[in-house]
């Protein structure tokens, strides 16, 4: 009984010891909150922002040149592979077409065949119209002559039109780039035969491209041309703004979607890349805040609030898309809070903001 008397006591002496000399813990942890100072806050309003529907497409470049062959042959030369930049008129190809070449050189010596057949006739029908005028053949005898005269005339129109035709066949053993651009395709290579149709190169010209992107047939009517609409190629970080050039108002009856072409910037642009479009459909209200205020630390992004205490709060944000130097959030935040705008870098959730 002495015991448990004593130990009652010693607690009773160290209570009050400790409530005499003890320090206040919860007003230490007070004291010891940092203060955050030089700031900046806004409070978050609902304001209208466009309503967007995503699609995909890919990337071409606006003015791009198949090349095919227009004769039969074997491809003797190559002077141009991909990625090689190449001027208008530049050889990019030689083949070796000895048809066409004996079809020229026969053409060629039919044309002075028929021009001399035309000197002739020229000549005999002068030398008869004089004698006609002596009396010494009859009128029949020069409409004879006139009439070879006419003949051999438009027998030379048809042969020096067949030796045009046959110098151009002959010339398109000479492959000679159409326009300035890039060589994107090569599909043959030296000693390979050729045929009329068959692809041989494609030339792009470089600094404009279009991203092609296929929209549902629900929004026909909804586009309009020229409208801008913020597009991202994949491995971009950043938005840019493409412009609305082209509608084709013809629905594709499997995937029951349309085309539509966008112009968008040359920078990091390259035929074939993979790139998704936002296109203005309406209008809602939703929240935009500042790209300054949202943060990113590894999976996570969040915004500083600060409540009614001036106590930051770490709050993980949804974000949407980019709207010039704001973002929408779709999710997160409410009307009404405050959040830190400026100087994101020096907070620290549950630091006093001043």
């Amino acid at each position: 009984m002495r015991i448990v008397s004593s130990g009652v006591a010693a607690m009773l002496v160290a209570m009050l010891a400790c409530a005499s000399g003890c320090p206040d813990r919860g007003k230490e942890a007070k004291e010891s909150r940092p203060v955050v100072r030089g700031v900046s806050l806004e409070t978050v309003r609902p304001v209208s922002v466009p309503e967007l529907f995503e699609v995909s497409g890919t990337v071409k470049a606006k003015n791009h040149a198949p090349i095919a062959a227009r004769i039969s042959g074997t491809v003797s030369g190559v002077h141009a592979k991909e990625g090689d930049r190449v001027r208008q008129g530049s050889l990019l190809m030689t083949i070796d077409s000895r048809e066409a070449l004996a079809g020229a050189a026969g053409a060629e010596h039919a044309a002075a065949e028929a021009l001399a057949r035309k000197k002739l006739a020229d000549v005999t029908y002068e030398r008869f119209s004089r004698l006609f005028e002596e009396q010494a053949v009859t009128r029949q005898e020069l409409d004879t002559r006139r009439a070879e005269r006419d003949m051999a005339d438009r027998a030379l129109a048809r042969a020096r039109e067949a030796s045009r035709a046959a110098s151009t066949a002959a010339g398109y053993t000479r492959i000679t780039a159409p326009i300035h651009g890039i060589v994107t395709s090569k599909s043959v290579d030296p000693g390979d035969t050729v045929f009329p149709g068959m692809p041989l190169m494609t030339v792009e010209e470089e600094g404009q491209y279009r991203l092609e992107v296929a929209v549902p047939e629900s929004l026909l009517g909804r586009l309009s041309a020229g409208a801008s609409v913020p597009v991202v190629l994949d491995g971009d970080a950043d938005n840019a703004v493409g412009r609305v050039v082209e509608i084709v108002p013809k629905v594709d009856p499997v995937s029951r979607t349309f085309p539509v072409k966008l112009d968008i910037p040359s920078t990091g642009a390259l035929s074939g890349r993979f790139g998704r479009a936002q296109l203005p459909v309406g209008e809602k209200r939703g929240i935009l805040v500042p790209k300054t205020a949202v943060v990113e630390r590894g999976q996570l992004t969040f915004v500083w609030t600060v409540d009614n205490g001036n106590i930051a709060r770490m709050r993980l944000v949804k974000p949407g898309t980019s709207q010039g130097d704001r973002i929408e959030i779709l999710a997160g935040l409410s009307a009404g809070e405050r959040i830190v705008v400026g100087g994101v870098e020096k907070v620290t959730d549950g630091a006093k903001v001043e």
